[in-house]
């Protein structure tokens, strides 16, 4: 296990208070929680799970992957693709400006910030372990607690699709990871699909 420095424990705090003024709420084992502080508790999780002794920067990514999210929604763009790369773009830089700045103010140096900016903005995603990590996770959350209601909002064949554009993000390690899920017995019969 990895001791955590003070400042490691102010950032997160920083980051879960940040999290904890999300107006949008989620319900999950008959608790209401701000919903982004329930992700970032979810991508903690996954990661100390997944890669334990990930590095500082890399649990610090993690944990801020999604910081203030609802600022900047979906909604805010066009439709279509382009409206969505132009959201994700912008919502990496936001997010790894927004922990940055908490990073800086609790202590932290410029190089453990930069590296955990570029993992949030997942650079060279499959030339760097750490940003793979991310990612990996990032899909794990996705499918444990978040496939099963998205399934009930998509046709089938979208569904399969965003299935496979999962799996080729993640690693053989993640693929492995994602197989040992329990999933519901619908969204398991897509996975099988998407996979076959």
């Amino acid at each position: 296990m990895t001791v955590e420095s003070p400042r490691f424990q102010q950032a997160i705090a920083r980051f879960d208070a940040a999290n904890a003024a999300d107006p949008n709420r989620e319900i999950w084992q008959g608790v209401e929680y701000p919903k982004e502080l329930l992700y970032s508790q979810r991508m903690t999780s996954w990661l100390n799970r997944f890669a334990p002794d990930a590095s500082e920067a890399l649990r610090l990514a993690v944990a801020a992957q999604h910081i203030r999210r609802w600022e900047s929604p979906r909604s805010d763009y066009p439709e279509g693709k382009a409206g969505y790369k132009a959201w994700r773009s912008n919502l990496a830089r936001f997010h790894a400006e927004t922990a940055g700045a908490i990073l800086a103010e609790v202590g932290y140096e410029d190089e453990t910030i930069r590296r955990a900016q570029g993992l949030i903005r997942k650079e060279q995603l499959k030339r760097d372990s750490e940003a793979q990590c991310l990612e990996d996770v990032a899909c794990l959350v996705f499918l444990e607690s978040y496939f099963t209601d998205f399934s009930q909002k998509h046709d089938e064949a979208k569904l399969i699709d965003i299935l496979q554009k999962t799996w080729k993000k993640m690693s053989p390690e993640g693929h492995a990871a994602a197989l040992g899920l329990a999933l519901p017995e619908e969204a398991r019969g897509l996975v099988e699909k998407a996979l076959a």
